[in-house]
């Protein structure tokens, strides 16, 4: 590397130091943090745990509208898809109209879609409340990190982000247990009767408990505006490709994609469960199904203790050997010996024993609950990686990472039912191994040699 070279990396890592004032960050007491970040990751619980909470109960829906599972399973799939076109909206709308005025919008609507799926006549109005519940309550999944980047410093960003997403990830697994009870003593309705009432307590929470956090510096493009041109800067700011356009930096490429890996393998492990566990274990019941999604999801909640905090302790330790210079991409470190490692072996153990039936019922659950551990492991630094590179456009980055992960979770979604049934579970098991070690590489590669490429904002 030539003299100018290596001035040209120094003097854009002590321009990546730079953060915003101290003040900022102190602007509310730190149990009023503790909090705002509950609030957030109850609300963010929701459209995540909607998203699963049909699968126990897919024969049963299939069977009210005369349809199949794989239709109900579609029905799912697509559910997914609004989930990454949304955050494209909610990105742009959150730094607009704020986050407080766009967690309560959300909020209300998925409350109303909630009771619209509760009663929908028909397979149609089924999937059209599905869907607009997926527009809406995924807003929380961008709105949330924003605010946790609005409260926290950078070396403590990852520990809020992962109580955030004790929520979101939590959700997939205890919707299907929840809904398992449900259809096993009364109508799968209640299921969305339940979402409307968690999404009740919800908006109440936001209501009273959650001010305003977008910092009083940031711009605030309505101001000032007459109605027309509200309308107008809103149509402007709801322009997609304010969400795709950062990704033209490779390593927001690499980062999306590996996060993609982790949805892919989510949702293609939770999906199936039901039409391939009970078989192969001889389970009879909706709820006993809905049992074994307790392991990922004990896994998700003992990674959230632990994930966090370390990958805060891996950027501490960097910040620290590079003379106190913060550098985004040196927490991706974190996230490389699980993702590219860890829960591949855990993704093939499990589908090989499954699939060959061998280790008998405590294996395939003790290797969903380390996925589920290492999957904590992955999600705070990836996520924190988005918040920390542009910081003036850490929502939109959020945004478009959920809309390329989304869009991973959607396909496994949609095939993991017929892959399952077509080339088994192991080999379903090896793709999503295979991924997972493609994402974790692309990380590794991000995090060695990307600083040089993710200057310019």
């Amino acid at each position: 590397m030539s003299l100018n070279e290596r001035e040209k990396n120094n003097g854009a890592d002590e321009e990546r130091a730079v953060e915003c004032p101290v003040d900022e960050f102190s602007r509310f007491s730190g149990s009023r943090k503790i909090v705002m970040t509950v609030v957030i990751s109850w609300t963010g619980l929701l459209s995540p745990m909607a998203s699963t909470s049909v699968l126990s109960a897919i024969p049963n829906v299939a069977a009210t509208y005369n349809t199949s599972g794989s239709m109900i399973g579609l029905s799912n799939a697509l559910y997914l898809v609004f989930m990454a076109l949304s955050p494209c909206f909610w990105g742009p709308w959150c730094q607009t109209i704020g986050r407080r005025m766009s967690c309560l919008a959300s909020t209300l609507i998925f409350l109303g879609a909630s009771v619209g799926t509760a009663l929908s006549p028909n397979i149609g109005a089924f999937m059209v409340f599905r869907m607009l519940t997926a527009f809406v309550g995924t807003a929380i999944l961008v709105i949330g990190p924003a605010v946790i980047r609005d409260l926290y410093p950078p070396l403590e960003r990852a520990t809020g982000i992962a109580w955030f997403y004790t929520g979101t990830l939590v959700g997939p697994t205890i919707g299907p247990l929840l809904a398992g009870a449900i259809v096993t003593y009364t109508t799968w309705r209640v299921i969305f009767w339940l979402q409307t009432g968690l999404a009740a307590v919800s908006l109440v929470g936001i209501f009273f408990l959650l001010p305003e956090t977008l910092s009083e510096t940031a711009p605030r493009p309505l101001k000032g505006l007459s109605r027309k041109g509200k309308i107008r800067v809103l149509l402007t700011m709801t322009n997609p490709w304010r969400v795709i356009a950062p990704f033209k930096r490779p390593s927001l490429v690499v980062t999306a994609i590996a996060s993609g890996s982790l949805v892919w393998n989510q949702y293609g492990l939770l999906t199936p469960i039901r039409y391939v566990l009970n078989p192969r274990f001889h389970l009879e019941s909706p709820l006993q199904s809905g049992l074994l999604y307790l392991a990922p999801g004990c896994g998700y909640i003992l990674g959230t203790f632990f994930g966090g905090r370390w990958a805060d302790y891996i950027a501490r330790k960097w910040y620290d050997k590079r003379g106190e210079v913060f550098v985004p991409e040196d927490r991706l470190y974190a996230a490389v010996p699980f993702l590219g490692i860890v829960i591949p072996i855990c993704m093939l153990i499990y589908g090989w024993s499954v699939d060959k039936e061998f280790g008998g019922l405590a294996l395939p659950v003790l290797f969903m609950f380390f996925q589920g551990v290492s999957q904590l492991f992955c999600f705070p630094s990836l996520n924190t990686y988005c918040l920390d590179v542009v910081p003036d456009r850490s929502a939109e980055l959020i945004a478009g990472n959920f809309f390329i992960r989304y869009i991973f979770g959607a396909v496994a979604s949609a095939t993991s039912i017929p892959a399952a049934e077509s080339i088994g579970v192991g080999w379903f098991s090896t793709i999503s191994a295979l991924l997972l070690v493609v994402g974790g590489t692309g990380i590794f590669v991000v995090a060695r040699w990307g600083k040089a490429k993710s200057v310019d904002a």
